[in-house]
């Protein structure tokens, strides 16, 4: 423990060196707006080195991502709003709030009845705040991952999503009986997560695979008109359709 703490303040001194007199210019520009898009970077990438399973990326990746947690910290700690100990401090406090069953009863719980345990108790803390139920999920979220998240939680308190069966039929039901415009384009989609979610899957992470497997394929498929001495510019369309069986058979 303290060879982490020695790291993390040694980090943080490094961040107050590059945003201080005779700094980085760059580093002292930036602010909590202009850091939005290389954050959510660094988290996907984080998301593909645990993927990949390499932990050596991954260390490096989470790295990046603390730095621009303590450096969005250190913005707030220079405008006098809060610092790092205070963003620490709120998610100890909360994950003790909302793990009675680890820190208060000790009681054991299955993982299921932990997830239940959390939404009940972050229910509760809405409704003292006046906040509704889907407020906490950001608006920024990716859209697949928010419909995801959206069913999900409202699933956690009773809310009578269509079984599988019924949910193919509506599927079934846009697809043949309507324009695909961008609301029933909309629609079908987030009918698609359902039965998706509701057989056990998470869809973005089904549909990540399903990306990299298609640039993989198509990779190959690069990699077969180059042994005929063809590029993806010039092959003509036999070729392509060669390769194409070819690598995604």
């Amino acid at each position: 423990m303290d060879r982490a703490w020695e790291s993390i303040l040694e980090l943080i001194h490094a961040v107050r060196k590059l945003r201080g007199p005779g700094g980085c210019s760059w580093d002292r520009s930036q602010t909590l707006e202009s850091l939005i898009p290389f954050m959510l970077e660094e988290a996907y990438e984080v998301a593909d080195a645990v993927d990949s399973g390499d932990m050596e990326e991954l260390k490096k990746e989470l790295g990046d991502l603390l730095l621009h947690i303590i450096m969005s910290s250190e913005i707030c700690r220079e405008e006098g709003c809060f610092d790092l100990a205070d963003v620490a401090g709120r998610i100890t406090e909360k994950l003790k709030k909302r793990h009675p069953h680890v820190f208060d009863e000790r009681v054991h719980l299955t993982p299921e009845e932990v997830e239940k345990q959390w939404e009940s108790i972050k229910s509760e803390e809405k409704q003292k705040e006046d906040r509704q139920f889907f407020d906490s999920i950001p608006g920024s979220m990716p859209s697949l991952q928010k419909a995801w998240r959206i069913q999900q939680r409202a699933s956690e308190v009773g809310y009578p999503w269509p079984d599988p069966d019924e949910a193919v039929e509506e599927i079934k039901g846009i697809i043949t009986s309507r324009e695909l415009d961008q609301e029933s384009s909309g629609e079908l989609l987030f009918k698609l997560v359902s039965l998706i979610r509701q057989n056990g899957t998470e869809p973005e992470i089904a549909l990540r695979n399903a990306c990299s497997n298609f640039m993989g394929r198509f990779g190959r498929f690069e990699e077969l008109l180059g042994e005929r001495g063809c590029s993806l510019h010039d092959a003509d369309s036999s070729i392509m359709e060669e390769c194409i069986r070819i690598a995604f058979k």
